[in-house]
């Protein structure tokens, strides 16, 4: 029987759009044919008992193309009689591929997020990320913008290979109706508050400080107005010190770290999704996609997205949202306003959102195109 390795550094209990695009991929094949390697990490243990498929934990907290990684994966390859191999993020664990190849690795795919395009640039990586190019079968990519930069790293006749594999969308998980009103009645929000939800990450990147700077901008046109950040990371107290200095700290919700699992009633919660997501390091860090945008759209959000990488691709511009300049404060804020005042038209916007995703965003499509990327028979890449 075939079966593939899955060698990732993004696994549960690790929270992240990575973390959940792997382990869906992961959830969809039969289980029979999936193993994964993972990292070590807290919790792992209990949480991997709940899964249908086995998990192996290395003993370190984060995997690096090492010899001893290179042995231990391939031991693991042959005792579990994996003939093929995923890695959950291509750079760097791509460069794994030649010694799995030699162990009996028939089919290797590396999936590619948005970090990697870091690696397509920067002389150095972008000699390593050619090599992971050159010893896997295929890599992936999100959209026209990964696409376009991962080319530029690799050799031609690789770049050539390059196939789109995005994640999908549970329809039946992210929807209307999910519990929204639960979570305001615990959160102190009336019914009828004006409620924008930005559910990521607290770092740098994700632009929740620009909704705060916006937002006394926003009160001014929608007094009372609610911003629920949803989310944990290194820069939560930043952004709860800006919420004091500029003023909206009544009017700022920090729901802290939440399940992936329990998300869905936090997108009902709101009437509108923002995640003003920007590129940084000098173009090296931009947003791959923004899984989040398209999980918002199907719970019939109309989304204001950053314009950053690939996020652009997650929503139909002045249809199912608006894609925003993430460094201007005030023209976020009046997206955000234009959607608020106007509840009706941010209703149809959220309508089409949800009837765009479910028709164009399905796990069985990424599932059938990943099985055929590795050579199962039967499936089309």
């Amino acid at each position: 029987m075939a079966r593939t390795l899955v060698v990732t550094n993004d696994f549960p209990t690790r929270q992240g759009g990575i973390e959940a695009f792997v382990l869906a991929l992961c959830q969809r094949m039969p289980p029979a044919e999936v193993v994964v390697y993972t990292a070590s990490m807290a919790g792992g243990r209990e949480y991997d008992a709940t899964l249908p498929f086995p998990v192996i934990r290395d003993r370190t907290s984060t995997l690096l193309p090492t010899p001893g990684l290179a042995r231990r994966t391939t031991r693991v390859l042959r005792s579990e009689g994996c003939d093929r191999v995923l890695f959950g993020a291509a750079a760097p664990l791509g460069l794994l591929a030649p010694a799995l190849r030699r162990a009996g690795a028939k089919r290797i795919v590396g999936l590619t997020h948005g970090h990697e395009t870091w690696w397509a640039r920067v002389p150095g990586p972008r000699g390593l990320f050619r090599r992971i190019g050159r010893s896997t079968d295929a890599l992936t990519y999100l959209g026209e913008y990964t696409r376009s930069v991962l080319a530029r790293g690799l050799a031609p006749e690789d770049a050539a290979r390059l196939t789109r594999l995005t994640p999908g969308v549970d329809t039946e998980t992210f929807r209307p109706g999910t519990g929204g009103e639960v979570v305001r009645k615990r959160l102190g929000l009336p019914a009828d508050r004006p409620v924008v939800v930005c559910v990521a990450r607290l770092t740098e990147r994700k632009g929740q400080d620009t909704l705060i700077t916006a937002w006394p901008h926003v009160l001014r046109e929608v007094p009372g107005a609610t911003l629920l950040v949803v989310g944990d990371g290194p820069y939560r107290a930043d952004l709860e010190r800006l919420a004091e200095e500029t003023g909206v700290r009544g009017n700022v919700e920090f729901a802290g770290a939440v399940p992936w699992t329990d998300i869905p009633p936090y997108f009902d919660a709101g009437d509108v999704f923002a995640m003003p997501c920007r590129t940084r390091l000098a173009g090296l860090e931009p947003e791959g996609l923004g899984i989040v945008f398209l999980e918002a759209q199907a719970s019939g959000l109309p989304v204001v997205v950053g314009d950053s990488g690939g996020a652009p691709d997650a929503v139909r511009h002045g249809e199912t949202g608006y894609v925003v300049d993430p460094y201007n404060p005030v023209a976020v804020a009046s997206k955000v306003v234009t959607l608020l005042r106007d509840p009706a038209a941010a209703r149809a916007m959220g309508e089409r959102g949800r009837a765009w995703v479910r028709e164009n965003w399905t796990w069985d499509a990424s599932v059938a195109r990943l099985r055929g990327l590795l050579g199962y028979p039967g499936e089309d890449a």
